[in-house]
């Protein structure tokens, strides 16, 4: 989320609790006054008026909290808020260095942004300088963020060494399967297919048209059985046979282009999204062409 949208979204709440705050003692005293007044027959006023407070003061404490815990996230996080907004990628890596390397706070959003702040500027030396770093103070946020640093791996033409990694992790996971693990496993095809072994790419890409519930992922492989790998492997064929029916599955589920351009923009955030956008694209023009 922008910056200035959280910025909004805190002025509305704090205008919304001083609105109440107001507008209580209103409702509370007009019941009142019917009562002395004899007008409340049916007893509903003097009931509203006596348990209003007991109804409305949770309210107001569980919004005052929420503007305390909002104030206090603003204070310590505005210079950060603030350079994600400009999108200042150099001025923003150095102040996550500042948090990693020196105060060694091995946070995992700080080593994902700084980590993703390399990756938008191309660094990709200093992607891996980081994550030797933080395998050896924090190994836990490798895991956490293996998709990032995979992908420096697939952008800076380490096709080799992107195999290696994912397979890596894959073999740890030992089966276990999570909403990340699809997209490690897409990678792994990929990076199989960048680096030329198209029968084992075929057979990554194959499983996740299988097996897969993301539509994206599986559009995606299709898309590159179709217009890479059949083209290169030794029964074209059954690979564009395949490749039509993870095109069917995903045209099946999300019925037309504004749909999948939808389920694009669920991910769009992640990094890992923003490196292969074009290709997403182009298998979206596939896809319902």
């Amino acid at each position: 989320m922008k910056f200035k949208y959280l910025i909004i979204v805190f002025s509305i709440i704090t205008v919304f609790i001083v609105l109440v705050t107001i507008l209580v003692p209103l409702f509370i005293a007009r019941p009142a006054a019917n009562i002395l007044q004899g007008n409340d027959s049916l007893g509903t006023s003097s009931f509203f008026a006596a348990n209003f407070r007991l109804i409305i003061m949770p309210l107001l404490l569980v919004m005052v909290l929420l503007l305390g815990c909002m104030g206090i996230f603003f204070f310590f996080n505005y210079r950060l808020l603030l350079l994600l907004e400009r999108e200042d990628w150099p001025a923003l890596a150095y102040y996550l260095e500042q948090k990693i390397y020196v105060k060694g706070k091995y946070k995992n959003r700080f080593v994902r942004l700084l980590a993703s702040s390399y990756l938008v500027v191309s660094d990709f030396a200093s992607v891996l300088k980081l994550e030797n770093k933080a395998m050896l103070a924090k190994s836990s946020v490798i895991d956490k963020n293996i998709l990032v640093f995979g992908a420096a791996r697939v952008l800076s033409g380490n096709h080799a060494e992107a195999i290696v990694f994912f397979k890596t992790y894959l073999e740890k996971r030992n089966g276990k399967t999570s909403e990340k693990d699809v997209w490690v496993h897409w990678y792994y095809g990929f990076s199989l297919l960048l680096a030329g072994n198209f029968d084992n790419a075929r057979l990554e890409f194959i499983s996740t048209i299988n097996t897969s519930r993301d539509a994206v992922a599986v559009g995606l492989s299709a898309f590159f059985l179709h217009n890479s790998i059949a083209k290169k492997c030794d029964s074209p064929d059954e690979c564009r046979a395949d490749a039509e029916r993870g095109r069917l599955r995903v045209v099946n589920t999300l019925k037309n282009a504004q749909k999948w351009n939808k389920e694009v923009a669920k991910l769009g955030g992640e990094i890992h999204i923003a490196v292969i956008k074009k290709y997403i694209d182009d298998a979206g023009v596939w896809l319902f062409s």
